[in-house]
C-alpha cells in the first residue's frame, strides 16, 4: 500500500479531478462535492456499484477496473492509503507530474471556508455526524456535510449546505483528522485503535489531545470513556463539554429504557429533559448526547435539540434493516473492533426478543485479528448465540500468514458455538440451516460483507418455498 502523505497540497483552482477508489464511502462523498462546486470529477473502481451509478447520475465518469488511461486529462489525482504501490493510475500520476493528494487533504481544502463541526473516535463516528446533521437540519438550518456513511432519510452521505456550517467525519486511523480546521471538536471515545499507524496506544492518546486542543470555539467528549477521560485531563483548563451517564457529566444521560426505540432522560444544566430515539441501542443514546452537546454549543433549544435527534432514522450498515423473510430477520452492520461489535449486538438483543443472534463476522486488517482475537472471542460468545466467522477483509494490509479469523474461533470457550468458513457461500448455508422464525442474522464487518445480504435472503426464502412445499395440504 501506499504510504499516508499529507505533504501534497490541492492546486489552486483544480478543473479535473480524478479519484482511485471513487466508490468508496469517503471518496464518493468527497467527489460529489467536487460536482457540486462545477469541477469536472472522473474515478475507478474495482466494480459497479449503487454509490458508482449514482455518481454517474451527477455527471461522473467511473471507470471499471484500474487503467493507467482513466486519469485521462485530470490535474489532480485522489487517493486514499488502501491503494497499492503498483496501481497503475497512481503511477501514470507520477510519471506525469499530476498532485496526488491524499482525501483528507481534499476535503480540508473544501471545507477551509466553513465553521467545521468535526466529529471524530475510535467509534459511533458515522452515526454521530449523522444524527448532528439530522438535527441541524430539523432546526432550520443548512449545513454541508461528509459523513462515512449514507444517512437513511436523506440518501446520501454528503452534500453541499448554503449555511455557513460544515459537518465531517474526522478519520483518525491515520492521523488525518488534524488535517481540519475545526470549530467544534465532538469526539465519541478514545478507544485505542489504528495502532498499526499510531505504534501505542499513548501516541494515539496524542493525537486526539492534538485535535481537540485545536479546536477553536468547542470540545465536547464522552466522559464514560476511559482514554476520553485522559485526553480531558489534558486540555489545559478550557472549557469542555462532557456526556455520557458518569455523574459528572455536563450532558448527563440516566434512566435508560432498552427496547426498539430508545427512551432515555438527558440532564443539562439543572434541568431533565426527557427524549426517545427511533433507533434502538443503549450506544446510540450516548451518541445521542454527544450530538445534543454538539448543538447546545452552536447555540440551540435544549427541548428543541433532543426533538429533531428524536427524528433521526439511521445511517446504512449501522444495524441496518435488510428483510424478514419466513420471521428471519436480517440486519447488517459496519462493526469491526470488541467495543463496536458489542454496542452492534447490545442492540439486536434489545430487540430480538426470545429469538437468537447469529453474526456473519468478517474480521477487518490482519493486524487488528491477530493482535484483539481473544476480545472478538469474548465479545461474540458472550453477546451471540452462534457466530460464523468469514476470512479476513486485508483493507490497507497485505496477507500475513497463519493470521486468518481461525483465531477467533480457537479463543471461545465453548466451541460449539462459532465455526470458522473459507467462503461466503458455505457461511451462508450454515447461517439458513441455523436460523429459526424469530432470530436474527446480521453480517457484520468494516469490509465487504454486506455483500452476503442479498444471497442470504435469497436462500432464506427458497428454503421458505420448500417448506410451504413440503407442508400438509400442500398442492
Amino acid at each position: 500500500m501506499i504510504k499516508t502523505d499529507f505533504s501534497q497540497a490541492m492546486p489552486d483552482a483544480p478543473s479535473v479531478v480524478h479519484f482511485i477508489g471513487i466508490g468508496g464511502a469517503g471518496m464518493s462523498g468527497i467527489a460529489h462535492l467536487f460536482l457540486d462546486a462545477g469541477i469536472t470529477v472522473t474515478g475507478s473502481d474495482l466494480r459497479d456499484t449503487h454509490t458508482v451509478d449514482v455518481l454517474r447520475d451527477a455527471g461522473a465518469v467511473v471507470t471499471i477496473g484500474h487503467d493507467a488511461n482513466a486519469i485521462g486529462s485530470a490535474d489532480t489525482v485522489v487517493v486514499t492509503g488502501a491503494i497499492g504501490e503498483d496501481n497503475p493510475e497512481y503511477l501514470r500520476a507520477r510519471e506525469r507530474g499530476v498532485p496526488v493528494v491524499h482525501r483528507a487533504v481534499a476535503l480540508a481544502w473544501l471545507t477551509g471556508r466553513h465553521r467545521l463541526v468535526a466529529v471524530a473516535g475510535a467509534h459511533g463516528k458515522t452515526t454521530s455526524t449523522a444524527m448532528v446533521v439530522t438535527a441541524l437540519r430539523g432546526l432550520g438550518a443548512d449545513p454541508g456535510f461528509v459523513n462515512g456513511g449514507v444517512i437513511s432519510s436523506l440518501g446520501v452521505s454528503s452534500m453541499a449546505g448554503k449555511d455557513e456550517l460544515f459537518v465531517v467525519e474526522a478519520d483518525e486511523s491515520d492521523g488525518s483528522f488534524l488535517l481540519y480546521d475545526t470549530a467544534i471538536a465532538l469526539i465519541t471515545n478514545v478507544d485505542p485503535d489504528h495502532l498499526d499507524h499510531f505504534g501505542s496506544e499513548a501516541a494515539f492518546i496524542d493525537a486526539f489531545v492534538e485535535f481537540a486542543a485545536g479546536a477553536s470555539e468547542a470540545v465536547i467528549i464522552s466522559a464514560d470513556d476511559p482514554g476520553a477521560r485522559q485526553v480531558s485531563s489534558r486540555l489545559g483548563g478550557r472549557e469542555v463539554i462532557t456526556f455520557g451517564t458518569d455523574a459528572e457529566a455536563t450532558v448527563r444521560v440516566h434512566s435508560i429504557e432498552p427496547g426498539p426505540t430508545a427512551a432515555f432522560v438527558l440532564a443539562w444544566q439543572g434541568r431533565d429533559y426527557p427524549a426517545t430515539l427511533r433507533i434502538p441501542g443503549r450506544h446510540n443514546v450516548l451518541n445521542a448526547a454527544g450530538a445534543f452537546g454538539v448543538l447546545v454549543s452552536l447555540g440551540f433549544d435544549p427541548a428543541d435539540s433532543l426533538k429533531a435527534l428524536g427524528t433521526f432514522a439511521g445511517t446504512e450498515r449501522r444495524f441496518e434493516f435488510r428483510g424478514d423473510v419466513g420471521g428471519v430477520r436480517v440486519f447488517d452492520d459496519f462493526a469491526h473492533h470488541p467495543t463496536e461489535i458489542s454496542a452492534a449486538l447490545g442492540g439486536a438483543r434489545s430487540v430480538v426478543g426470545e429469538g437468537r443472534i447469529i453474526p456473519i463476522f468478517q474480521p477487518h486488517l490482519y493486524s487488528r485479528t491477530e493482535r484483539m482475537a481473544a476480545e472478538f472471542a469474548a465479545v461474540f460468545e458472550a453477546q451471540a448465540d452462534h457466530t460464523i466467522i468469514v476470512p479476513i477483509y486485508a483493507a490497507r494490509e497485505d496477507a500475513k500468514p497463519g493470521v486468518t479469523g481461525r483465531l477467533i474461533a480457537e479463543r471461545f470457550a465453548d466451541a460449539s458455538r462459532v465455526e470458522y468458513l473459507d467462503s461466503w457461500a458455505a457461511a451462508i448455508e450454515r447461517a439458513v440451516e441455523l436460523a429459526h422464525p424469530g432470530d436474527i442474522v446480521m453480517s457484520m464487518g468494516g469490509g465487504d460483507v454486506y455483500g452476503v445480504v442479498p444471497d442470504l435472503l435469497t436462500a432464506l426464502a427458497a428454503r421458505k418455498r420448500r417448506s410451504e412445499h413440503d407442508s400438509p395440504g400442500a398442492t
